[in-house]
């Protein structure tokens, strides 16, 4: 998926710059697609520094536009089960720099998925203000964090990324287990 996307930025020179916006706008709406791989094009393409910004920018408005469109058009759902969930409750019913304190904090953490992070903000009490600025100001550091770790891969040898691979199929396997162990339990 990579490569595809580091021929197709590639492919539209200047105009690069805002289609890769519109790729981050069009996974942050869809809200369960990771976008390391668009991190990495952006990386490949622009480079580390100009990379990093143009995905932080296209993080931020996807994120904006996504509360926006959550807010207007799924509202309705805020009456589902799992939104009763005790883990879920606090940012429902957040406001102002309660709200604030924690999407800053939950778009630290790279195991909370954004999607989830910006429908509860959108259906809750959050502000359009106060949602903007927490969020864009969590993924400064977390999607530096992303970057980095993006760009030490990208840079690796082939060994390097062969001992990785190995190590994410054993962990997969570990969690998998975990989770059918659960399920019998």
């Amino acid at each position: 998926m990579e490569e595809r996307m580091i021929e197709f930025l590639q492919a539209y020179g200047g105009a690069a710059y805002f289609l890769s916006l519109a790729c981050n706008v069009a996974i942050s709406v869809l809200g369960v697609v990771p976008s390391a791989f668009l991190t990495a094009a952006n990386l490949t393409v622009f480079g580390f520094w100009p990379g990093f910004w143009v995905s932080f920018a296209g993080e931020a408005l996807g994120a904006v536009v996504s509360f926006v469109l959550y807010r207007k058009g799924l509202r309705r759902w805020s009456q589902t089960t799992w939104l009763s969930h005790p883990k879920v409750k606090p940012l429902l019913h957040a406001s102002g720099k309660e709200a604030f304190g924690l999407i800053f904090a939950l778009r630290l953490l790279p195991f909370v998925p954004s999607g989830v992070v910006t429908f509860v903000a959108a259906i809750g009490r959050t502000s359009f203000p106060v949602f903007a600025a927490a969020s864009s100001l969590g993924k400064l550091p977390a999607l530096w964090m992303e970057a980095y770790a993006v760009h030490q891969f990208l840079e690796a040898a082939w060994e390097g990324k062969l001992m990785l691979a190995v190590a994410s199929i054993v962990l997969l396997w570990f969690v998998w287990r975990k989770i059918g162990q659960k399920a019998a339990g």
